[in-house]
């Protein structure tokens, strides 16, 4: 199966985050390409993944990165596929250079940002697997499974709660 989704990072140790993302687009099975590639130290590699991603089948990027996060703009710069941006905490400032530099794109430059980390890792796989599925019913169907999933472990949980509210003398 040909690969819908490239993940990109900046830097090998941006994987812990990172694969939450391949993990939400596994669960939806989804095929995805990952990569290390700096926006800094390999921009001529960068723009070549970028730009070709569409003839290789990719049809949304996802770029992990911290500090001042010009992964996913630099990309953005290159491709016209949906690029969605996930600022990561690598520095003292916890993520939040990452995401004003993933969120304040120039004019033109559109990157879909998420939160920070790897909650915005797996909401961006999620998100993937979203516009993935606007065209393409199966994918879809896996969307709204994993969202009726949620909603049923959230009734789980909140009738677990409801019973120890309850305590042991109206069980």
């Amino acid at each position: 199966m040909n690969p819908k989704v490239l993940i990109l990072m900046g830097s090998d140790s941006d994987w812990e985050a990172m694969s939450e993302a391949k993990k939400a687009l596994d669960e939806m099975g989804i095929s995805c390409e990952v990569h290390v590639s700096s926006a800094h130290r390999t921009p001529e590699r960068t723009g070549l993944l970028a730009r070709e991603a569409t003839g290789r089948g990719i049809e949304v990027i996802i770029c992990g990165a911290g500090a001042a996060a010009h992964l996913a703009g630099v990309v953005a710069a290159e491709t016209e596929l949906p690029v969605l941006g996930v600022p990561l905490a690598t520095t003292d400032l916890r993520g939040l250079d990452a995401l004003l530099a993933t969120a304040q794109m120039p004019g033109g430059v559109p990157v879909g940002t998420l939160g920070i980390g790897k909650a915005g890792a797996r909401n961006a796989g999620l998100l993937a697997a979203r516009i993935l599925g606007r065209a393409d019913g199966a994918i879809a169907a896996k969307v709204r499974e994993q969202r009726e999933r949620m909603v049923r472990e959230v009734e789980a949980k909140d009738a677990a709660l409801q019973v120890r509210l309850a305590g042991p003398e109206k069980k």
